[in-house]
């Protein structure tokens, strides 16, 4: 059975290159159409969503990642300890788009791995096991790429030039982390 409480190694090291899990991350995706759902997220988060492909919004406390014209993916910027409260983000997103029948707000918390990456090596290390040309990519801050890397779904959101997320569904996260360091190793 899937373990949600195991995690990554620590921090990893190479080189010009660290990676690290980063937890723990609220996760949720929204999924809408209409005029009034962008609008009403907009009024709930203090936060406009990105409606340009592959591209971020970012406001004090989240990040919205574009995944499709009417899917987007949020999550919160800083790790969430005790005195958060996890489902604050999901209750107001239900009560103003779920409950109205606007769109629909699902939890991926736990679906999902949050995998920093710090380093000049980053797109060198992405290059090695995937088809996406990182070449203009990696000078888009705040860009987002859904591509594989090693066989394996992933979601990249280009923080800076030398930072990046990579968002990995858990059942994978084990086998994508031991390939990462593989591969940074021989870079």
């Amino acid at each position: 059975m899937l373990n949600y409480n195991q995690s990554l190694p620590e921090v990893k090291s190479y080189q010009d290159l660290q990676m690290k899990e980063v937890k723990p991350i609220m996760k949720l995706i929204i999924r809408g159409k209409k005029r009034e759902f962008i609008s009403a997220v907009g009024k709930s988060l203090n936060m406009l969503l990105p409606i340009e492909a592959n591209t971020s919004t970012q406001s004090e406390k989240l990040t919205a990642l574009w995944l499709s014209p009417d899917e987007w993916m949020i999550f919160s910027n800083d790790t969430l300890d005790e005195s958060n409260n996890y489902y604050e983000t999901q209750e107001i997103l239900n009560n103003s788009i779920s409950k109205v029948n606007l769109g629909a707000v699902i939890d991926v918390t736990d679906q999902f791995v949050m995998i920093n990456l710090k380093g000049n090596r980053i797109y060198d290390l992405f290059q090695t096991g995937s088809p996406f040309n990182f070449n203009i990519f990696r000078n888009k801050k705040g860009s987002v790429a859904q591509t594989i890397i090693s066989k394996i779904d992933v979601t990249i959101h280009n923080q800076d030039q030398n930072v990046a997320n990579l968002f990995v569904r858990r059942s994978f996260s084990q086998h994508l982390f031991s390939w990462m360091n593989d591969a940074a190793s021989r870079l």
